[in-house]
């Protein structure tokens, strides 16, 4: 293993550890010692690789939108807009399931204690969105959706399955009202609020569910490399 690939692995693996710290005891278990030990480096790591811990805080957050578009990046583009615009909400609620230490930090579910996240920290997670923005508007040129703002349906079914992934992954839907039963549901109603029909929404919905295994499940978290330094995503 090259030395590089072999610190890019360590960089990943203080994130991942900083992170569950963080959303399983709170801010007052982060500390460099702490997860130092746990990751079986040094404490220099830390300082090295982020600069302090404000810097290891942000990188959670850049960690788990790199992550969530690694996902994104993976669901095809194909005749069926309103199936590809489905399989991203999938995409989305199974990042969240598989990263949900990284999903509390992204999102202010697990308390930063005094550290805190910019205003361009946040404009990072929202570059995101751009791909569900462009599949609207694929969704609308192809007479599915009505007419309207590519953005604000986008941030509407953004806001929507947010809310139900945080309920899951808080325990809050059981049967007969599970999760799953749920977020089906969902789709095809989001997919008729905004201009589809019942009889297509269930179609297209239906029709993305195996694409979920196929396309995205397979796809493999990126290794952080830290943020480019022209554009703060990671490199």
């Amino acid at each position: 293993m090259s030395p590089r690939r072999s610190k890019t692995q360590n960089r990943s693996a203080l994130v991942d550890i900083a992170a569950r710290l963080l959303a399983g005891e709170g801010p007052e278990a982060l500390s460099a010692r702490r997860i130092a030990a746990e990751a079986g480096s040094s404490t220099m790591a830390v300082y090295t690789h982020f600069g302090g811990m404000s810097g290891l805080v942000r990188e959670m957050v850049y960690e788990g939108f790199a992550r969530l578009e690694t996902y994104f990046a993976h669901v095809g583009r194909t005749g069926d807009p309103v199936a590809d615009m489905t399989l991203f909400g999938r995409a989305y609620r199974h990042n969240a399931l598989t990263n949900a230490h990284l999903y509390a930090v992204m999102f202010g579910g697990a308390s930063l204690g005094g550290f805190s996240l910019s205003a361009e920290d946040r404009q990072y997670g929202r570059y995101t969105l751009s791909t569900v923005v462009e599949c609207a508007t694929r969704c609308i040129e192809a007479g599915r959706f009505r007419t309207g703002d590519a953005e604000l349906v986008a941030n509407q079914l953004w806001t929507a399955i947010h809310g139900l992934v945080t309920l899951e992954l808080g325990d809050y839907l059981i049967a007969p009202c599970d999760a799953d039963r749920v977020f089906e549901a969902q789709l095809v109603t989001l997919m008729v609020g905004v201009g589809d029909t019942v009889e297509a929404a269930t179609r297209s919905v239906a029709s993305s569910a195996p694409r979920l295994a196929a396309e995205v499940h397979p796809a493999r978290p990126p290794v952080s490399a830290g943020p480019s330094p022209a554009t703060g995503r990671p490199a």
